[in-house]
């Protein structure tokens, strides 16, 4: 079952046909709005504006543990994300998509990051954090539309609200050797592979954020919205297509993360803690 988590810009898909909103109640609260469920030519989908409706919550105030388990409680296995990122490397050009195969979790503040914890003991792999298979097929879906999507990358994810300096750009760019910058796939990403979820995040480049010496360039929020604006309609054609066929994750090594995690012995667990845990495991 897949599932669209939409970024900055992206609150609904117009095309698609909505059947019903799920107001969903989590151990960890509510997410960022009810979530969708959704049909594009009979294929199910679920989606779910990270941000709200109304772009109500900054990055560090996203519910990122109940939008994860509420899309997993749906039954959704496959996520895709969609973010605005500011590009750290010139052949990124602002328009262009990328996914990366790899986060740099450059978060400082205290957002919540596991779904582990208050008698559930796990450790989580994420040395390969995003799905080698869900991310090969979006790029197939690309190629087939004539779209090119940059791959093998690096998202430097910080913590907002405001923008970057040139001095953090530069060393995320130079020493970090990331390719990317945003500031919501962290905890996002590891989260979808503690509930072994297949995920990955397309992202659209915004901007050079503000490494280039040309002030002109330097990020501002009118031209993350004029830029993400112009290349929203590709992203969201290339989601429509995706969806005529369906993605097989059913032996995806994501799906079974949780399989060689878990420390705490199942028996141990409170009961509350054992439902939240089948919802994760299913």
């Amino acid at each position: 079952m897949l599932g669209i988590i939409g970024g900055t810009g992206l609150y609904a898909i117009e095309n698609l046909e909505i059947r019903k909103e799920h107001e969903i109640a989590t151990p960890f609260g509510s997410p960022s709005s009810p979530v969708v469920e959704s049909y594009y030519e009979e294929n199910q989908v679920f989606f779910l504006p990270r941000h709200g409706k109304n772009h109500q919550f900054l990055p560090h105030e996203v519910n990122h543990r109940a939008n994860i388990f509420a899309l997993k409680s749906l039954g959704v296995t496959s996520l895709i994300g969609v973010s605005a990122v500011g590009s750290l490397q010139e052949e990124i050009k602002p328009g262009d998509f990328s996914i990366p195969d790899q986060y740099f979790d450059f978060v400082k503040g205290n957002r919540e990051r596991t779904f582990f914890g208050q008698g559930l003991a796990g450790h989580i792999s994420t040395a390969e954090p995003v799905c080698k298979r869900l991310t090969q097929a979006i790029v197939e879906t690309a190629k087939n539309l004539n779209m090119f999507i940059h791959t093998k990358k690096t998202y430097a994810c910080v913590d907002g609200p405001r923008l970057g300096t040139r001095a953090e750009s530069f060393f995320l760019r130079g020493p970090a050797g990331c390719d990317l910058v945003g500031m919501t796939n962290v905890p996002e990403a590891f989260l979808a592979r503690e509930a072994q979820i297949c995920y990955a995040t397309l992202t659209i480049a915004t901007d050079y954020d503000c490494w280039l010496d040309d002030p002109a360039q330097h990020v501002s929020v009118q031209m993350v919205f004029a830029r993400y604006g112009e290349s929203l309609d590709r992203a969201k054609k290339l989601l429509e297509v995706f969806l005529r066929k369906q993605f097989d994750e059913s032996d995806c090594s994501c799906r079974h993360a949780l399989e060689t995690a878990l420390i705490t012995p199942i028996g141990t667990l409170t009961d509350k803690k054992k439902e939240m845990l089948m919802v994760l495991k299913k």
